[in-house]
């Protein structure tokens, strides 16, 4: 799997796993312990429940596009990536933590805020 290089690579490989179909891809964008505010109103922690989410949620076969980038927030191995999202939800936004190999994942995924 293509690995994040750099916090913004998240939400292009986000896209390209959906898109792919596959949910262990998508997991794998997480830290073993995240959170994912989804599905709406809930948090679900942890990979093997963002996975059985994302499992559900593949299942309906949506389709994804890259959405416009905020500019990124970093502070030491946090950064806070956020995009314009394309289906009018108000807003998306992660935190995201440098690992020790020099790759990023996501800690928290807040994927829809009502405007």
């Amino acid at each position: 799997m293509t690995k994040a290089t750099e916090p913004e690579d998240l939400a292009r490989l986000f896209v390209e796993l959906a898109n792919a179909g596959d949910a262990k891809g998508l997991s794998e964008l997480y830290e073993p312990d995240a959170v994912l505010a989804f599905p709406p109103g809930s948090q679900t922690v942890g990979r093997a429940a963002i996975l059985a989410v994302f499992e559900q949620m593949l299942a309906q076969a949506p389709r994804f596009q890259v959405e416009e980038p905020m500019p990124t927030i970093r502070h030491g191995d946090l950064a806070l990536t956020s995009t314009v999202p394309s289906d009018n939800t108000g807003g998306r936004v992660q935190v995201a933590r440098r690992q020790p190999d020099g790759t990023w994942l996501r800690i928290i995924d807040r994927p829809e805020i009502r405007s």
